[in-house]
Formats: C-alpha cells, sequence, structure tokens
C-alpha cells in the first residue's frame, strides 16, 4: 500500500485539450503530496505502530516519502490517550497499548499544522470452529486452500480480513501482507468457510502457512474491498475510500485477530 498515488489521470486530462501536433510538457512533480496514514491496531500484540508517509512525485525513485516529524496519538471512549513516539522511517510506536472489543478509538494525527482525525470502534471476535487444508484440481494444475470455518453471528454485521505469510524452502515465500477481506452480507447466521489462496504466490506442498484472521468495521472492510478489487497483486491503479478526515489516504483499524499456522503436507488426508 506504499505508492497509492496515482497522476495518470492529471496526464490524460492535460493531453485531451491538447491538438496532436502541440508539444506536451508535463512536470510530474507538481502534484500535491498527500499524507499516508496506515494506523492497524489490533489485540495479537500490545506494542502498536502507526506509519505516516507522504506520496511522492511520478518519477521518484522511491515508493512514498516517511514523515518523522508528525505528533500522533490514540484516545479512548474511557478518555485514555496514548501518545505515539517516533523510531524513524515514518513509524511511530507505543509499547504498552492494549485494545478491548466494542470500545471507541480515536486517531488524532498533526503533520505540519494540518490534523488529520477518524474514529472507530473495535468489533467483537468471531471465533473459527475448525481449520482445513484442500486441494483442488484446476485446469489440470494442484491448488491449495486454507479453509476457516465458523459459526457468524446472526443479526450483526460482520466484516472479515485476512494477511497471510508463506514459509517455503523453495522461491515462493512472502511476508505476512493482505490476501483477502470478506463481508457476511449473503451469509448471515449461517456456517461459513472462508477459502484463502495464495494472492502474491501460490501455496505449494511443503509450505508452512500463517494466517491472520482479523474480525474489522465496516469502514474498514470497504477499503479493503475496494483494494483487492482494483489490485490483484500490483501497483493500486486507483485510492480506496480512506477513513481519514482532510484528504488523507489510508485506514484507522482497530481489531480483534488471531494467528492459525498451517503445514501443506501431501502425505497427511487432504480433502479434495
Amino acid at each position: 500500500m506504499r505508492s497509492i498515488q496515482i497522476y495518470l489521470l492529471s496526464i490524460l486530462i492535460v493531453l485531451s485539450f491538447a491538438s496532436c501536433e502541440e508539444k506536451i510538457d508535463v512536470d510530474l512533480n507538481t502534484a500535491n503530496a498527500k499524507v499516508v496514514i496506515e494506523a492497524d491496531l489490533n489485540n495479537f500484540d500490545r506494542n502498536q505502530e502507526i506509519v505516516v508517509s507522504r506520496t511522492v512525485a511520478f518519477d521518484e525513485n522511491r515508493a512514498f516519502e516517511p514523515v518523522d516529524n508528525a505528533v500522533v496519538s490514540v484516545v479512548t471512549s474511557s478518555g485514555r490517550t496514548y501518545n505515539f513516539e517516533s523510531i524513524g522511517g515514518g513509524r511511530y510506536s507505543h509499547s504498552n497499548m492494549g485494545v478491548i472489543a466494542q470500545q471507541e478509538y480515536t486517531l488524532n494525527v498533526s503533520v505540519d499544522g494540518q490534523t488529520y482525525s477518524s474514529k472507530t470502534r473495535m468489533p467483537n471476535y468471531v471465533e473459527v470452529d475448525s481449520v482445513k487444508v484442500t486441494k483442488e484440481n484446476i485446469f489440470n494444475e494442484d491448488y491449495y486452500f486454507v479453509n476457516l470455518c465458523f459459526d457468524d453471528p446472526e443479526g450483526v454485521e460482520n466484516y472479515y480480513k485476512y494477511n497471510v505469510e508463506i514459509q517455503s524452502a523453495g522461491d515462493n515465500s512472502t511476508p505476512m501482507q493482505f490476501n483477502s477481506a470478506y463481508s457476511d452480507k449473503f451469509n448471515d447466521g449461517l456456517h461459513v468457510t472462508h477459502q484463502i489462496g495464495g494472492r502474491n504466490a501460490e501455496i505449494e506442498n511443503g509450505d508452512k502457512v500463517r494466517v491472520r484472521r482479523y474480525c474489522i468495521a465496516k469502514d474498514v472492510y470497504k477499503y479493503w474491498s475496494e483494494y483487492q478489487s482494483t489490485n490483484p497483486g500490483s501497483a493500486s491503479p486507483a485510492n480506496p475510500t480512506s477513513n481519514i478526515s482532510n484528504g488523507a489516504l489510508g485506514y484507522f483499524s482497530v481489531a480483534g485477530v488471531k494467528e492459525f499456522v498451517v503445514e501443506i503436507d501431501d502425505s497427511a488426508s487432504l480433502e479434495d
């Protein structure tokens, strides 16, 4: 998500008003930089981190510009304030911040006199009752999937996000990163299976797959749903809808999370 700006639209607008014979000089460095905030707080660890950066011009040889002079805090609905300290590279950390389901949290980030804010409530976590591995043959190729099964709470809007890390002895290892997002719009109150496959690299026999399951708020789901529908593993051609004020890009999420580790082993019994 580091490079979520887009400047091609402005180029096309300029070109549309020019004749085919006219020489056009486009300065891609003149676009206004946007503040980008990635605030993904959760109960997996009390060490929380928020990343603040700026978008950069199209011809820059870096994906983003870190912001190290921001003032970053999170305030709970009970009145407690957590001040985050800069640790360099645009990263801000608090080493001892627990989060609680159904509590509201307000993010405040000040950069060069401008304040960007967002408020969210941490949803309840929905427990998984079983984890399975399946192998499916698609166009004569075998593909492996991790399946998480659970009862979706009836009458409650629920939204889910999955991050996946693949540890492999081969060349398909990936770091922990976004994989997929789901809504219960069409399966409210049902027994549900979320099938997790390789997004940036296929899951292979012998891999160890680490899956983090997040129960997220609706506006955070909207962000990641747009991201996955417009960005299937490459640089995003558009900016997903942010839930942060004053035109900042990015998102603020406070979520319940649990991690599942699965080893892919063809010698064990797999479901087809």
